[in-house]
């Protein structure tokens, strides 16, 4: 069985989907320490012809919180969000298509940050037929004191586990020797280089999965999805 645990993000890039979608559970991690420099509550749009930082909000807090303990500030105008969205993509071809997926996504009442961003990625890859089991770490009986890779390895143990898969940018993050001694296959996935029509300007890589959808039929972002990318170990 394959597992992949990785951190929400707010409309992340299509590589984020790749991997849900190539594994047989998906964990979310709740019970993590949010990082302000990161990308857990903004990423990247499409505005004349540049890529332009959307975010969500939040009230201060303090930086040892997990991600489950954030807010999203009272000040976060949803309808100000969509009306950029709108601005940035209602000349995109598939926008008609996609647009009722995104309102409810943005739309969405919790104030609670990670609860927010996992009913966004459940309602993302409702609309994309990914069916691969969607698990919040903090409901898993493992050791979740441990960091980084002991607290992976506790975690795929919990759920028998014989594969696990991360993003490629995470290689140096793991040890195949470490994994293999817990009779576990460590994997990486790479997303192949994906260029698409945008506005007819030179095309601007890695937006959110937002642009993807805009851009591209339902049949062409499956097809994303399934075929373009690549599963490797940390040694190519």
């Amino acid at each position: 069985m394959k597992v992949g645990i990785i951190q929400p993000y707010f409309l992340p890039y299509i590589g984020y989907f790749q991997l849900i979608a190539s594994v047989d559970k998906f964990v979310i991690y709740d019970n993590i320490k949010y990082t302000k420099k990161g990308w857990i509550n903004r990423n990247r749009m499409l505005q004349n012809g540049t890529d332009k930082v959307f975010s969500i909000p939040l009230s201060k807090a303090s930086d040892r919180l997990d991600i489950v303990e954030r807010e999203i500030s009272p000040d976060f105008n949803r309808q100000k969000l969509l009306s950029q969205f709108r601005g940035c993509y209602l000349k995109a071809p598939y926008f008609d298509d996609v647009w009722p997926l995104i309102e409810s996504i943005v739309s969405f009442r919790d104030d609670n940050l990670f609860r927010y961003i996992q009913n966004s990625i459940l309602l993302m890859c409702d609309y994309l037929d990914i069916d691969t089991e969607i698990i919040v770490s903090s409901s898993v009986e493992a050791d979740h004191d441990l960091l980084s890779q002991d607290r992976v390895l506790s975690i795929c143990g919990a759920l028998n586990a014989n594969t696990y898969v991360n993003p490629r940018g995470g290689v140096e993050l793991y040890s195949a020797d470490e994994f293999a001694s817990k009779d576990l296959e460590l994997k990486f996935i790479k997303t192949n280089t994906i260029e698409y029509m945008q506005f007819g300007d030179s095309f601007v890589p890695s937006l959110s999965v937002l642009d993807v959808l805009c851009f591209n039929s339902f049949q062409e972002v499956r097809a994303i999805i399934e075929d373009q990318f690549c599963i490797i170990d940390g040694f190519d």
